[in-house]
């Protein structure tokens, strides 16, 4: 109790830390809300377009054979646990908003060392038969060991996404566009303004 005591300010700052504690809830709310936050909760596909950049991984992974059985979040999200899902979610997430806040973002991008490793474990995890197969392995047991422990994408580089240089890879790609970001009453004033 003592310690909400020395929390509270004295009577003639209580105007002031209120005010300033509504706008940076207010200005946490709207950000919340113009970066579609709580899409990134789930696992639709669409979410990943909410950046321009990704525009031709979601257009060519929609024309994979992927796209029947497996979502973005499938293959680059771990899924050991709903923890580690969500950690690794939060933080590649504040890595990619402070890029594209900053224009950091490159032209093309590429998946980072910890994307990799998550992206193997996910290709094992769908396509073990594969690695175990003893018809696809010729009955050589030197084989199977080889294409255990080497990265899927050694050879399956171009799955899902095809040749992905940018935006230019895919130029008539169509790809579901993000609403607006505004707020409804904040388009109207801007019309109503420019009439």
């Amino acid at each position: 109790m003592q310690l909400f005591k020395k929390l509270i300010p004295p009577d003639n700052w209580k105007l002031p830390v209120i005010l300033a504690l509504g706008v940076f809830t207010g200005l946490g709310i709207f950000s919340f809300h113009i970066s579609n936050a709580s899409s990134y909760l789930g696992d639709k596909p669409e979410t990943c377009v909410n950046c321009h950049i990704m525009a031709p991984q979601y257009a060519t992974w929609s024309h994979s054979s992927h796209r029947e059985w497996a979502h973005c979040n499938d293959c680059h999200v771990p899924h050991g646990n709903i923890i580690s899902k969500y950690y690794f979610k939060a933080k590649d997430g504040l890595r990619h908003a402070s890029m594209f806040t900053l224009r950091l973002e490159p032209q093309v991008i590429y998946i980072r060392e910890a994307g990799r490793k998550v992206v193997r474990q996910n290709c094992i995890r769908c396509h073990s038969e594969l690695l175990t197969d003893s018809r696809l392995m010729n009955y050589n047991r030197n084989t199977n060991e080889f294409r255990r422990n080497r990265d899927c994408l050694e050879c399956h580089r171009v799955t899902p996404h095809g040749r992905v240089n940018s935006l230019s890879s895919v130029p008539n790609a169509r790809v579901p566009l993000p609403g607006p970001v505004a707020p409804g009453w904040l388009n109207n004033a801007i019309k109503a303004k420019n009439k």
